[in-house]
């Protein structure tokens, strides 16, 4: 096995091609209610009881929380280079899951965008956040992933 390429800034990878990046996680359970994830500076507890506790995300929620981000950090990403001014982004997924076997098969999301942009640019921005998200990109390839835009405080 050959080993990769050490990484360049920002944990980029050198390759032939266009730098890849790589990410990094570490995961510990604490007790039998839960454990914590690590990365960088931060953590995040994780629900990890099989009864549920409500302090902690538990993974699918996890999972919809990455998503989020991933829209969230799409449109700081795209709106300067669409000069796309706004003041505030919310996002509300939902997801549905079947229990045998356990799969997440659909998730909703409903991005609100407190702007004064029109109608057309709202949608330009959510064009460009669903097209260069690399977690929804991917998770779209897994379960079907429908949402809207909206105006909103």
């Amino acid at each position: 096995m050959v080993p990769p390429p050490p990484p360049g800034q920002d944990g980029a990878v050198q390759t032939r091609g266009p730098p890849m990046l790589e990410y990094e996680v570490t995961a510990r359970r604490i007790d039998a209610h839960g454990g914590v994830a690590a990365c960088k500076a931060a953590e995040v507890v994780l629900d990890t009881d099989v009864k549920g506790r409500p302090d902690a995300f538990n993974p699918a929620e996890l999972f919809l929380a990455s998503v989020a981000a991933c829209m969230i950090k799409g449109i700081e990403r795209v709106a300067p280079m669409l000069d796309f001014r706004f003041r505030g982004v919310g996002v509300r997924l939902k997801a549905v899951r079947q229990d045998a076997p356990p799969l997440i098969l659909t998730i909703d999301y409903e991005l609100t965008v407190d702007t004064d942009e029109p109608d057309r640019r709202l949608e330009l921005l959510h064009t460009n956040v669903r097209k260069y998200g690399a977690i929804s990109n991917t998770v779209a390839k897994a379960v079907t992933l429908t949402g809207v835009i909206r105006r909103g405080a």
